[in-house]
């Protein structure tokens, strides 16, 4: 299992540091032509702060328990993500998105899986 929770770990990662480069380095109209038509409903600073978020979650994911400092914040960072996107199923839900509400609380599952067993049966501190 602990394989598995790196694995999962490992891939939020990579889709949450792209997802987050995405919306800090793309203006919000050629985020919101790409796809991404709910963050129309969000101001420029905003969709930067999310993605300033998506970036922290990523590395907060990875590098704690890999660099054994902190490995709490490994548990942390898949609360907030889990947190992160039900804030987005919920916009999207408002859109009346359900394909992007299915993916989104598809990416809460795994974080939500991460955040358990990080903090259950498979922490670092065991």
């Amino acid at each position: 299992m602990n394989l598995a929770l790196w694995i999962i770990a490992g891939l939020l990662a990579l889709i949450f540091l792209a997802s987050g480069v995405m919306k800090l380095i793309q203006s919000k109209e050629k985020l919101v032509a790409s796809g991404y038509a709910v963050l129309d409903d969000f101001g420029p600073g905003v969709i930067k702060a999310i993605g300033v978020l998506e970036i922290l979650a990523a590395v907060g994911l990875i590098l704690p328990a890999a660099l054994d400092i902190a490995p709490v914040l490994v548990p942390l960072a898949a609360v907030g993500l889990v947190l992160l996107m039900a804030g987005a199923a919920i916009a999207c839900l408002r859109r009346n998105d359900t394909r992007t509400v299915v993916a989104n609380i598809a990416l809460l599952v795994l974080a939500a899986i991460v955040a358990w067993g990080r903090f259950g049966p498979y922490s670092f501190t065991s």
